[in-house]
């Protein structure tokens, strides 16, 4: 039982690899690119700002989910109870931050921890692309 569990968290560990894998290869196309190329595959960016001659563009995605709760039931010393866990909110956040010189898309950053999320759950993904 133990391997099954280990393999079902090796297994679990990898997708997650693999989806930002996936993220990080649909970004990399926007490397080099005219700053209007990734505004029209993007949409306009949540924020940007200037510093030292570099615009950064930033794109955020927010979603949050409720884990519904769990109820459990059972006997115990003075017939049946009732318990279980409550319900748990889970905020997702994921800010893919570009880097324009010159007009040109020159590198990205990811942070949050939605970043790995399925990419088809991303609202600006084409799957024709």
């Amino acid at each position: 039982m133990r391997r099954v569990v280990l393999l079902f968290v090796g297994l679990l560990a990898t997708a997650c690899v693999n989806q930002v894998a996936q993220r990080q290869t649909y970004l990399d196309q926007f490397i080099g690119q005219p700053e209007s190329a990734l505004v029209q595959a993007l949409g306009v960016p949540t924020r940007s700002i200037e510093a030292g001659g570099v615009q950064y563009l930033a794109y955020s995605e927010r979603r949050v989910d409720i884990v519904p709760a769990i109820p459990t039931y059972g006997p115990w010393f003075y017939g049946w109870t009732g318990g279980g866990f409550p319900p748990q909110v889970v905020e997702w956040n994921c800010e893919t931050t570009f880097a324009i010189t010159d007009a040109k898309v020159t590198n990205y950053t990811l942070r949050g921890n939605a970043c790995g999320k399925p990419f088809a759950d991303l609202p600006h993904y084409d799957s024709r692309l």
